[in-house]
């Protein structure tokens, strides 16, 4: 069994600042898992959903529910850059099977998994909205459209550029 790593102290004090200032506002924890996830290193694990629960006064059992239910949301810690490619079958038939074997040997991981150096991480998900431009990534908070191999390697190697141009905090 894998040991986690400890969630940082001050990290989890801006967890508390940030749901706290919602108490008695369960309709607000969906936007407050966003901010949260932000903070916690792109994921929501144990210690930080029982921060938010304490502080927003909400059941952790719906926080969990909420996790579970959107896969924007994470329990686990995820890379600097969140690489999303759609498993429905609209985008399968355009090619997305192509894609992500193609983003998986460019960065030299699986669907599910974070590079060592913690810069990205692959995953597949439902539906992206991007069916008009697919077969489409969804990196971070922006949609790629048209996505070819090359293309997949090219951009991979921009994102890296841009990881280390940001001293790895893309």
């Amino acid at each position: 069994m894998a040991v986690r790593p400890k969630i940082d102290e001050d990290v989890l004090r801006q967890v508390a600042e940030i749901a706290g200032r919602w108490k008695g506002r369960p309709d607000m924890l969906i936007p407050v898992l966003h901010e949260v996830q932000e903070v916690a290193g792109n994921g929501i694990p144990k210690e930080v959903a029982k921060t938010v629960s304490e502080a927003m006064g909400v059941p952790l059992a719906q926080i969990y529910s909420v996790q579970t239910f959107y896969s924007f949301f994470s329990k686990e810690k995820r890379g600097r850059v969140l690489i999303r490619l759609c498993k429905t079958a609209p985008c399968h038939i355009k090619g997305t099977k192509r894609i992500l074997e193609a983003f998986e040997q460019a960065l030299g991981i699986k669907a599910g998994e974070t590079t060592p150096d913690g810069a990205f991480t692959l995953e597949t998900c439902e539906c992206i909205g991007a069916c008009d431009v697919s077969p489409a990534a969804l990196i971070d908070d922006t949609v790629y459209g048209h996505l070819t191999e090359e293309r997949v390697v090219e951009l991979v190697q921009e994102l890296k550029e841009l990881d280390k141009l940001n001293g790895g905090t893309a």
